[in-house]
């Protein structure tokens, strides 16, 4: 993986990740493809967006149908065809989340699967093996996420586990990249801590000293805590990682967190809410939100947004979209879905502009200005 640092203003940055399947400019959202697809989407819609990256999840894809069957088809890409690059989760929040009894031990995690409660284990030694079978670009490791908020000694516990984990995951990697598997794949850290500043400062410091990282991420946020807490929280952690490797915040967020997140020195940015919002009849515009499912919209001939390029809007009208919504059909969540994440990485796109321009803190204000007609 190749990264370069095209410019700065104060914090945010815009830089230029090159895997072995694309070209990648930061600021960037990555849409969710949990299942190798994002929701009511294929590889063309997300080609005909823009998506230079998509993140898929390792949890539901060892489970179904599995990585054999995925690497038998060429990885995610030939399985897909979405020839951009690929993020992979760990897994490790799924296995927290989803299943009712998940268990974390010193050497990984037991889980029942949520879909017929059979019995698993992650380590991470596995879902790099995984990973290494779906083919991805940048494959996350196994850390130890815990709910927040949670007690000093469970966060400090999952800060051990999350380092050694690491420690483990890098001597793997380095291990089968000697053999030959996964040569053009990179691998990132997670760091861990909860929203206290010294258990961040305790957890960057000791995953950012493992230099054979190609990036490192932020995780554990976005969880429960109150936004302004995960913004001191990023803004406190981005000063011990290093600057000349990717910043990823995962699971995150709404139009002003990544705004709010650029602004404190985060390059990439991942979260399923563009597309379940559209399906829930919720569509992010350059002024705010539109809830389509208001009557007022019945007869609304206006697209969603005036200002956007999308397919969508440059066809279909507000009344429209109403309508196939009311009607529950398909169609809609197609439409909708392509709205938001157009929206998403246009403002990315803007934001990447923006820094180029020096012109940051102008674009900033100019974004909450148009929120607040």
């Amino acid at each position: 993986m190749q990264f370069n640092i095209d410019a700065t203003q104060n914090k945010a940055r815009a830089c230029t990740i090159k895997t072995a399947h694309s070209t990648i400019q930061t600021p960037v959202f990555m849409p969710v493809g949990t299942q190798a697809t994002v929701k009511a989407l294929d590889a063309n819609d997300m080609l005909s967006l823009g998506a230079q990256i998509i993140l898929g999840n390792t949890y539901h894809l060892y489970l179904r149908p599995g990585s054999k069957l995925i690497k038998k088809f060429g990885g995610l890409h030939g399985f897909s065809k979405f020839p951009n690059s690929f993020l992979t989760d760990s897994g490790g929040f799924q296995a927290f989340s989803l299943s009712d009894n998940s268990k974390p031990d010193e050497n990984g995690i037991m889980f029942r699967s949520h879909i017929d409660g059979s019995k698993h284990y992650f380590t991470p030694q596995s879902v790099l093996d995984t990973q290494y079978d779906l083919g991805s670009d940048i494959m996350m490791i196994l850390d130890d996420l815990v709910a927040l908020p949670n007690t000093k000694e469970r966060i400090k516990l999952s800060i051990e586990r999350t380092t050694k984990w690491a420690q483990e995951a890098i001597k793997y990697h380095k291990e089968q990249q000697a053999k030959g598997i996964g040569l053009e794949q990179n691998i990132f850290a997670i760091i861990q801590g909860g929203i206290d500043k010294e258990f961040r400062k305790l957890s960057a410091q000791q995953l950012c000293a493992l230099e054979d990282y190609d990036g490192f991420a932020i995780g554990g946020l976005s969880v429960g805590e109150a936004n302004e807490d995960m913004y001191d929280t990023v803004e406190w952690t981005t000063q011990f990682m290093p600057t000349d490797k990717p910043r990823y915040l995962m699971g995150v967020g709404t139009p002003e967190d990544l705004i709010e997140n650029i602004d404190r020195g985060v390059d990439m940015f991942d979260c399923v809410m563009p597309t379940r919002n559209a399906r829930n009849g919720t569509l992010f515009t350059s002024f705010g939100r539109v809830n389509i499912k208001k009557a007022c919209f019945k007869e609304d001939e206006k697209p969603i947004d005036e200002t956007c390029e999308c397919y969508t809007c440059k066809n279909f009208s507000k009344a429209y979209l109403n309508h196939l919504f009311r009607a529950g059909e398909i169609t809609y969540f197609r439409l909708a879905s392509i709205h938001n994440i157009h929206y998403y990485l246009d403002l990315m796109r803007q934001a990447r502009e923006a820094i180029l321009q020096q012109r940051w803190p102008e674009f900033k204000k100019e974004f909450y200005a148009k929120r607040s007609k």
